[in-house]
C-alpha cells in the first residue's frame, strides 16, 4: 500500500510495527496464550477478604490509556466487558531494562491493540476492581485507529452511530458500542429457546437444500445461478417447504429446519435478500393446533430471552402472553375498511382496491389485490399479536381448503407490532387439488406475476404417495429476533446485512498524468493533493499547488526533487488545451 493512501495515525502505527519487530517483539505472535479469567467474572467473584490475591491471566483491546511517570492505567476490553489493568513500570520490568515499560507500553502500544496480562487482582485507592500487572504481552497490533467513543455525565461524544458505517464495519460497532453484542448473544438465546421447544415434542431438526431446480414454497422472486456440469439453472431457495413436506411423506412425525432463504427483493427496514426462516411441519395437526403451539412458544422464547413476556419496541409494549386474539382476514378488511370481500369478483376487487387509493394492476390475481387491500389498511394496525385466519383460496395455493367453506383456507398468518411474523396452514395433503392450484400460479405467471410459483412435478408425485393431515409453521427469525430485542431495523439484528458497494473515488491511472507531462512519482504526491483525476487539474492555483506538493514531499519524507512552478503551470496548461 502507498503511504499517501494513509492517515498520519495510520503512518505512525506501521513505524510503530516495524519498531516493534526491530527489538525483537513479534506483534503477530502465534503462540497460544493461556487466558484463565474474564473481566465480569473476575469483577463478580473478587473478595476482599481473601488472604492471598487471585492470580490471572487475561486477554483482549486497550481501550484507554493513562500514562503517569512510572505508573500508568490502562483499560482493558475482553469478549465480556472492561476491566482496569495498573501497570508499575519496576514491577513489570524488575532488571535493569525498563524497554517494556518506557517504549513499547508508553510509545508503541495503541488503543485497539491485543495485549495479555497476567497479574493479581486487588481493589484501587477508590474502589475500583483491577488486575495489578506483573507481565505484559503483545497478541495483536492495530494499524487502524478505532474511533474513541467518550461518555461523560451521561452524554455521549464521538459516538460511532452512521448506520453505513455500523453496518459496513460491524466489527468495529460491536467493539466500541455498547450493547451491540447483547443483540446477538440475544439472537442466539432465541434460537436456542425455539430449538429446545421442538426438541421436547420430539420433533427433529433436518436440513434440506439451498441450491434447487424449481424454486417452490413461496411466493418470491428467487437468485439465479448456473450449474456448469449440469448445464442447468439453478435457483436459491426462496423457502424449504416443499422438501420438508416430502419428509412428513417419507415418514417423519416432526420436522423443522432454520433455513437461509434468499429472494431477489428490494431492501427496507424489515427486508433483507437474505434472511433466516424456521419452518416446522408436524403430522396429524391442523391449523388450530398450530396456533396453539406457536402462541405457548413464542411466550417462552420471550421468557427465556427478557424473563417476562413484555418487550418494549419503539413506542409500543408487546405482550407475548398467551393465547392471542384470532380474526379471520374478512373480518379484518371489513373492520378497517368497510368493504366485504366475500364473493366478489377479480375486476371488484380490483375496483375498490383503487377506491382505496392502493397501487394495482391488471397482472394482479384476487389473492394478490386482497392480500394488498390487507397489507395498506389492516396489517400495520395490529400491534398485539394477532392471528388473521381463513385466508381466500387464491391467496394460499398450498394450503388445505377451508371445512366450513370451500372458498377459503385453513391458514393464518401472526400479526405482531404491524408486520407479518408467522404464516401457518393446515397443510394441502391431495396430490390433485395442489396440482390443480399450481396450474392456477402458472397462468397468474403468464399474466406477468412474477412471483408466482413454478409447478414442482416431483413433489406432486410425492404427495401422490400419501401425506397424513399436516400442520406447518414459517416463522420470520429476523423479525422474531427484532421484537425480543427492542429493534425496529432488520439491519440491527443481521450482523452482516447486505449493502450496497462502497463509493469509491476515481482515480486515473499514471498513464494519464503522463500524457500531461506528470512524472510517475508525483502521480501519487498529485492524487494526496486531491487532484486524483488528470481533468481536475483544470483551473488549479499553480503557486497554491506547488507549495502542496512540497509539503507532502516533506511531510512523508519522499525525498524528490520538488518540481518547479513553472512545470506546474506546464501540467496545468496541458489539461487546459
Amino acid at each position: 500500500m502507498n503511504q499517501l493512501e494513509l492517515s498520519e495515525q495510520e503512518i505512525i502505527r506501521r513505524q510503530s510495527l516495524e519498531q516493534m519487530r526491530q527489538m525483537g517483539i513479534d506483534p503477530y505472535p502465534a503462540a497460544l496464550y493461556p487466558v484463565d479469567a474474564h473481566s465480569a467474572e473476575i469483577k463478580e467473584n473478587f473478595s476482599d477478604s481473601e488472604d492471598a490475591p487471585r492470580q490471572v491471566c487475561v486477554a483482549g483491546r486497550i481501550m484507554g490509556r493513562r500514562i503517569m511517570g512510572k505508573a500508568s492505567f490502562m483499560e482493558l476490553q475482553d469478549a465480556d466487558g472492561r476491566i482496569q489493568v495498573y501497570i508499575s513500570r519496576d514491577d513489570l520490568c524488575p532488571t535493569d531494562n525498563k524497554d517494556m515499560y518506557n517504549v513499547v507500553f508508553k510509545k508503541l502500544l495503541d488503543i485497539g491493540d491485543f495485549v495479555g496480562v497476567r497479574g493479581y487482582v486487588f481493589r484501587t485507592q477508590t474502589g475500583e476492581i483491577s488486575i495489578h500487572a506483573q507481565e505484559l504481552t503483545v497478541l495483536g497490533k492495530s494499524l487502524r485507529p478505532l474511533p474513541i467513543v467518550k461518555v461523560k455525565d451521561g452524554v455521549t461524544y464521538d459516538a460511532f452511530d452512521d448506520p453505513e458505517l455500523r453496518y459496513r464495519r460491524r466489527y468495529v460497532d460491536l467493539v466500541v458500542n455498547d450493547g451491540v453484542k447483547d443483540i446477538f448473544i440475544k439472537r442466539t438465546r432465541v434460537y436456542n429457546s425455539m430449538r429446545s421447544y421442538f426438541n421436547s415434542h420430539g420433533y427433529m431438526e433436518v436440513e434440506t437444500p439451498i441450491l434447487q431446480s424449481i424454486p417452490g414454497g413461496a411466493a418470491a422472486r428467487p437468485f439465479i445461478t448456473h450449474h456448469n456440469a449440469l448445464d442447468i439453472p439453478l435457483y436459491l431457495r426462496i423457502a424449504d417447504e416443499l422438501y420438508l413436506k416430502r419428509l412428513i411423506v417419507g415418514g417423519f412425525d416432526g420436522v423443522y429446519e432454520f433455513s437461509k432463504n434468499f429472494r431477489n427483493e428490494g431492501m427496507d427496514r424489515t427486508h433483507n435478500p437474505e434472511f433466516t426462516c424456521m419452518e416446522i411441519y408436524v403430522a396429524y395437526k391442523d391449523y388450530n393446533w398450530m396456533m396453539d403451539f406457536t402462541e405457548r412458544m413464542l411466550e417462552k422464547i420471550c421468557l427465556d430471552v427478557n424473563g417476562t413476556t413484555e418487550v418494549k419496541v419503539g413506542d409500543n409494549t408487546i405482550s407475548f402472553k398467551a393465547p392471542y386474539p384470532r380474526v379471520t382476514m374478512r373480518q379484518a378488511i371489513l373492520e378497517h375498511t368497510g368493504f366485504d370481500i366475500e364473493g366478489k369478483s377479480e375486476d371488484e376487487l380490483r375496483h375498490a382496491a383503487r377506491e382505496m387509493g392502493i397501487d394495482v394492476d391488471e397482472t394482479m390475481g384476487k389473492g394478490k389485490l386482497i392480500d394488498e387491500i390487507f397489507g395498506e389498511k389492516c396489517e400495520g394496525l395490529y400491534i398485539q399479536p394477532t392471528f388473521i385466519t381463513d385466508y381466500p383460496i387464491e391467496m394460499s395455493p398450498l394450503t388445505k381448503r377451508h371445512r366450513d367453506n370451500s372458498e377459503l383456507t385453513e391458514r393464518f398468518e401472526l400479526m405482531v407490532n404491524g408486520k407479518e411474523l408467522a404464516n401457518a396452514y393446515s397443510e394441502l395433503n391431495d396430490p390433485i387439488d395442489q396440482y390443480e392450484r399450481f396450474v392456477e400460479q402458472m397462468r397468474l405467471a403468464e399474466k406477468g406475476d412474477d412471483e408466482a410459483m413454478i409447478i414442482d412435478k416431483d413433489f406432486i408425485r410425492a404427495l401422490e404417495y400419501g401425506m397424513p393431515p399436516t400442520s406447518g409453521m414459517g416463522i420470520g427469525m429476523d423479525r422474531l429476533v427484532m421484537l425480543m430485542t427492542g429493534q425496529t431495523t432488520i439491519q440491527e439484528v443481521l450482523l452482516f446485512p447486505q449493502m450496497r458497494p462502497e463509493k469509491t473515488v476515481q482515480r486515473d491511472k499514471p498513464e494519464a498524468y503522463a500524457a500531461i507531462g506528470v512524472p510517475q512519482e508525483w502521480v501519487a504526491p498529485l492524487q494526496k493533493a486531491g487532484f486524483t483525476t488528470v481533468g481536475q487539474l483544470a483551473g488549479a492555483n499553480p503557486g497554491k499547488l506547488f507549495q502542496d506538493l512540497c509539503g507532502i514531499n516533506k511531510k512523508f519524507k519522499l525525498e524528490l526533487k520538488n518540481p518547479t512552478p513553472d512545470q506546474i503551470k506546464e501540467w496545468i496548461a496541458a489539461v487546459e488545451k
